[in-house]
């Protein structure tokens, strides 16, 4: 799946559904989840014991689905990229913008996700090459964030993480984002083995996001 396929793949499925496995089997298990109940882009973060197995696991189990983007999340350094990069991640995501990872992920031709809160760390982010800024922590900065920061950059792509809820997900694209990036809002079932209770959570996220899809066409 080339990079521009991944692009679009992101945008079109609208959430990114953010896995912290306690084990490498819970987080597979828990983009399993994910995926059954339609949320089928997996951010498999590097606080997931063993987590180039679990993304390696992922992409091979997906590899027949054009619909599944597996992508690796908290990913710090260069370094960790290029082993998530080599495990099977079409995507990745950092809490932080760093030079070195945006580099290597246009290197191999990967999307790239740096965190940032700033203006001027979004300027750097898109000078360096970075495909979709995420905005980290979301529910500090607040959605009134995109507009200030489409005011002088409307070429930012924006995700925001942090404090995605069902009940706000829509008022995110409505805003101007993307998609949306959803962690423990989404995945908390997994924490108490129901992963039935994930599955269910991620159809409501792809409800909330084609509704809020829908009033934006109207």
């Amino acid at each position: 799946m080339n990079k521009a396929i991944v692009m679009q793949k992101l945008q079109e499925i609208g959430v990114v559904a953010v896995v912290r496995g306690a084990t490498m089997e819970d987080g597979v298990k828990t983009a399993d989840a994910c995926i059954a109940g339609g949320v089928k882009a997996i951010e498999l973060t590097f606080t997931t014991p063993d987590a180039p197995t679990a993304i390696k696991t992922l992409t091979e189990k997906y590899a027949n689905d054009p619909d599944v983007v597996i992508g690796a999340g908290t990913v710090l350094d260069a370094a960790t990229a290029r082993m998530a990069i080599i495990a099977g991640a079409r995507f990745i995501v950092s809490p932080v913008f760093d030079r070195e990872v945006v580099e290597l992920c246009n290197l191999y031709r990967v999307v790239s996700c740096p965190g940032v809160m700033t203006c001027g760390e979004v300027v750097n982010a898109l000078k360096a090459g970075a495909d979709i800024i995420k905005l980290f922590p979301g529910d500090i900065l607040g959605q009134k964030m995109v507009k200030d920061i489409h005011g002088p950059l409307p070429q930012a792509t924006l995700m925001p993480s942090g404090g995605v809820s069902v009940e706000n997900a829509g008022e995110w694209l409505a805003a101007g984002c993307v998609a949306v990036s959803a962690g423990g809002s989404l995945t908390a079932a997994a924490k108490k083995g129901d992963y039935a209770g994930v599955t269910a959570m991620a159809q409501k996220f792809v409800s909330a996001v084609q509704e809020a899809r829908k009033k934006m066409q109207a």
